[in-house]
């Protein structure tokens, strides 16, 4: 496994996934909060099959990364460490530096989910000129009341909930998630201190002034954010940031992880022929 050391010491581990043909550009995945890199396995082979690079880290205290950092103490896991969330935003950005230094000649796609999402427009806030698209999916207007991480199960709590039924309509990604040794379902407000919790908010930033296509990716029953937030985040990137193609797609009757939802090869499908159409097959 390659890693990089970030500002701190700490080992990011991460993967490098070729395309399958000629590459056309490269996909930066960057991943939720509590989760790690390696979930997204057939999101992956679809974007390697159809000519994309993918590139994929395990962040601060999440994953591999995470395991090495807390010394194999698995209920450490999320929990980002020295320097805190900034310094786990940082180091999203040392893997975006690596790769273009790797992939010069290469368009870059930055695709985040959920508390990857965040991180993701965070990163094109302080460096627009960085990215050539970008994808969200699982996504909020980054404000108090679009962006929910508290009792995200809510809606779906019985006696008999397993209380991760807010990942998906398929109860089996919820067990999954639960027998998965390097995820966690300590909530936010235990990982992140008061200050680091209040780093998540913020909005677009106005007059980016670097024009690029985005990508917003929901499930109409998702209780992070949900349609609502996600229209209201897409507003945003046209009004504040200047943005011209920007396109919202809502999936009815799915939860927080599309990719992983009952319609998931749809939604592949959906993020394939967006990206086929902005970034050309090269010869």
């Amino acid at each position: 496994m390659p890693e990089f050391i970030d500002a701190h010491g700490i080992a990011i581990v991460y993967d490098v996934y070729p395309a399958r043909t000629t590459p056309r550009a490269v996909v930066q995945l960057v991943h939720g909060l509590g989760e790690h890199a390696r979930r997204y396995s057939a999101l992956i082979e679809a974007l390697t099959a159809d000519g994309f690079a993918v590139y994929a880290n395990d962040h601060r205290g999440h994953g591999r990364t995470g395991m090495a950092h807390h010394g194999d103490d698995s209920t450490k896991l999320g929990r980002p460490g020295p320097g805190g969330f900034r310094a786990a935003v940082a180091a999203v950005w040392q893997m975006t530096e690596l790769i273009r230094e790797e992939n010069p000649e290469l368009p870059l796609v930055l695709l985040g989910h959920s508390g990857g999402s965040f991180i993701a427009q965070i990163l094109l806030n302080a460096h627009p000129s960085a990215y050539d698209a970008l994808a969200l999916s699982g996504s909020a207007l980054r404000l108090p009341g679009s962006l929910h991480a508290g009792r995200l199960n809510a809606r779906w709590q019985t006696a008999e909930a397993m209380g991760t039924e807010w990942l998906a309509s398929d109860l089996d990604v919820g067990r999954a998630f639960l027998e998965d040794p390097l995820t966690t379902v300590t909530p936010a407000a235990q990982l992140f201190t008061l200050r680091d919790q209040l780093r998540f908010y913020g909005r677009p930033r106005r007059n980016l002034g670097h024009d690029i296509p985005v990508l917003l990716m929901v499930g109409r029953d998702d209780p992070v954010g949900g349609p609502q937030s996600v229209h209201r985040l897409a507003d945003s990137y046209r009004t504040r940031s200047g943005l011209t193609d920007v396109t919202t797609l809502v999936y009815p009757g799915a939860r927080h992880e599309v990719f992983n939802e009952v319609q998931q090869k749809d939604v592949r499908g959906d993020l394939l022929a967006w990206l086929d159409r902005r970034f050309a097959v090269r010869d």
